[in-house]
């Protein structure tokens, strides 16, 4: 064990309380010491993804671990480091991402809140100082702008590597994208810079869907002015949909834009539906080319991906501060959350912990 002799003692953190409730800003005790693989993490930037929504209303069923942290990308700086790590070291500039890398996986910290004990995961983000495993932090350069490098924990790998990994899009093929929110516009850029030919972002919210443009789609469909099946319909009636990518967890969705792509269409599922969600799906043209598939974040290795991925966008000129459509401090969490639920906000929410 590492004594954490000259670091912070508590954190300001947003505790998830109650299921379908506001998440409690409170203050926190953190551990007298780090224990193997641990890093002491100043939380600069944290992003708020459709992951901590799902949390918070329990569409994977009652949470065991009340009270506990939430928050799985963002940017800040190391600390301290506990035994063993190698890969991490005081005064990096790190990105903080869920998906594991290399180094430790360390033991998940708990924190004190009076007499709670608050759970923790390998990663949290919604905590000003947070005790994080080496193998969710990626180390980057030091004058990366954190703001945007948030967006590399989740948002913009998992996009990206939807793309990059799953969709395996080819020069001139046709994408659509159902649900264009933080994680949806990443996808859409990422076919942008694969080469598709028609990217069409499907919403029920006008401003995404500009935003949508913004990043390479070529077409958008409203869904709450128009039937947007009718309007896919008639626009593949007469060429082939290779590719379908759903963000919304909807077996309805699902199911339907598995129908419409081509024999040799896949689909790929990227938003996850509520416990005992079931989709109908056609099974026969699966044995003859046609493919659906879900994605884990995209499965990305982030400490290879998230270096390749900065250098694409700094090559392409690629800015994703247009992502970026709310920012602002922990207390402003919940009225965050309240505008990703509603559409207000476009783009990503990020929580700035130097407000």
């Amino acid at each position: 064990m590492n004594m954490i002799d000259d670091g912070p003692k508590t954190a300001i953190a947003a505790i998830l309380v109650e299921q379908n409730s506001d998440l409690v800003i409170g203050e926190i005790t953190l551990p007298e010491s780090l224990e193997i693989g641990q890093v002491l993490v100043e939380l600069r930037y944290s992003g708020i993804c459709g992951s901590q929504l799902g949390e918070i209303d329990g569409v994977k069923g009652p949470d065991r671990w009340l009270p506990h942290l939430l928050g799985h990308e963002g940017s800040g700086h190391v600390i301290s480091i506990g035994p063993g790590v190698k890969h991490i070291k005081p005064g990096d500039a790190v990105v903080l991402h869920w998906r594991p890398s290399l180094g430790i996986e360390a033991a998940t910290p708990k924190y004190q809140w009076g007499d709670k004990t608050v759970n923790a995961g390998w990663v949290t983000t919604f905590n000003n100082f947070a005790i994080v495993s080496e193998n969710r932090l990626t180390a980057i350069p030091a004058e990366t702008d954190l703001k945007t490098a948030a967006l590399y924990g989740c948002a913009v790998t998992t996009g990206f590597g939807v793309i990059d990994n799953r969709a395996n899009i080819r020069l001139g093929e046709t994408v659509v994208v159902f649900g264009a929110g933080g994680i949806g516009l990443n996808i859409v850029q990422g076919a942008a810079l694969a080469g598709a030919r028609s990217i069409i972002a499907v919403d029920r919210f006008a401003n995404r869907l500009e935003l949508a443009k913004s990043c390479g789609a070529t077409e958008t469909i409203d869904g709450s002015t128009c039937d947007p099946w009718a309007r896919l319909n008639e626009i593949f009636q007469h060429e082939a949909l290779d590719v379908f990518i759903d963000n919304t967890g909807n077996p309805g969705i699902i199911s339907q834009g598995y129908s419409l792509t081509a024999n040799h269409g896949r689909t790929i599922l990227v938003g996850v539906p509520r416990t005992g969600a079931d989709t109908a799906i056609h099974t026969l043209p699966l044995h003859f080319g046609k493919s659906i598939t879900g994605t884990t974040g995209g499965e990305a290795i982030p400490h290879r991906d998230i270096p390749r991925y900065m250098a694409l966008a700094d090559s392409r000129s690629v800015d994703l501060t247009d992502l970026i459509t709310e920012i602002e401090p922990l207390a402003g969490v919940n009225g965050l959350i309240k505008k990703m639920r509603n559409g207000e906000s476009a783009g990503r929410c990020l929580v700035d912990f130097s407000l």
